[in-house]
């Protein structure tokens, strides 16, 4: 064999240990390196057995306040509790401190960055690439194929759990976020898994819509 055929066999085998592909008619082997989610019946399903780590995940909401603060806030709970700093960017509304801290968040490592719709893309995209952020959550207005590529690679460059939060009218688009859930009908529905099958069931979790639109 060749060099140039060596590189080719390392190359593809540095992908397949990376689960960024993997052999057509076999099932990606489940490894549970993502970060907990708090949930344990939406770990239960995840390929990873939780957030996938060094990547972007996508939340399809059919507006803000419907839970989506009480889905994240185990995990970034837990990432605090560890002095992990955490960032949000451009959220929607100003966070109810009070309500994040009953909710196991330590605010001393949590960071609000204000931006407008134009600078939010590129606030969100920094703080991934920073290496600085265990997890960033974003609500992006204006992003596009390209931008959420942008966030994913960022994502893994900086060592990140990314989580962007959009309106469920994307959910028809392509993404290249590894995971994407959508909220529909009073429940989460898991869209896209990267490395793993699409489960069909819903998850209903414990999440009060109402709880959650105290925190803003």
């Amino acid at each position: 064999m060749g060099r140039q055929g060596v590189g080719e066999v390392l190359a593809l085998d540095a992908l397949l240990a990376a689960r960024t592909v993997w052999p057509a008619g076999k099932s990606a082997a489940r490894v549970a390196d993502g970060e907990p989610t708090g949930h344990a019946a939406l770990d239960a399903v995840l390929p990873q057995g939780g957030w996938p780590r060094r990547a972007l995940s996508e939340l399809l909401l059919p507006a803000d306040g419907v839970g989506e603060l009480e889905l994240l806030w185990p995990v970034l709970a837990r990432l605090t509790a560890a002095a992990s700093p955490v960032v949000l960017v451009a959220p929607p509304y100003v966070p109810y401190a009070p309500a994040w801290q009953a909710a196991g968040v330590d605010l001393a490592w949590l960071q609000v960055v204000e931006a407008t719709p134009r600078d939010a893309l590129w606030a969100f995209e920094q703080c991934l690439r920073s290496g600085a952020c265990a997890a960033v959550v974003g609500w992006p207005r204006t992003a596009d194929a390209r931008a959420l590529r942008r966030l994913q690679v960022a994502a893994d460059s900086g060592n990140c759990c990314a989580f962007a939060v959009r309106d469920r009218r994307h959910a028809a688009n392509p993404s290249p976020a590894a995971l994407r859930m959508e909220w529909t009908a009073g429940a989460w529905h898991v869209r896209k898994c990267r490395g793993g099958q699409v489960p069909p069931q819903a998850l209903h979790l414990p999440v009060s819509a109402s709880a959650a639109r105290s925190a803003h």
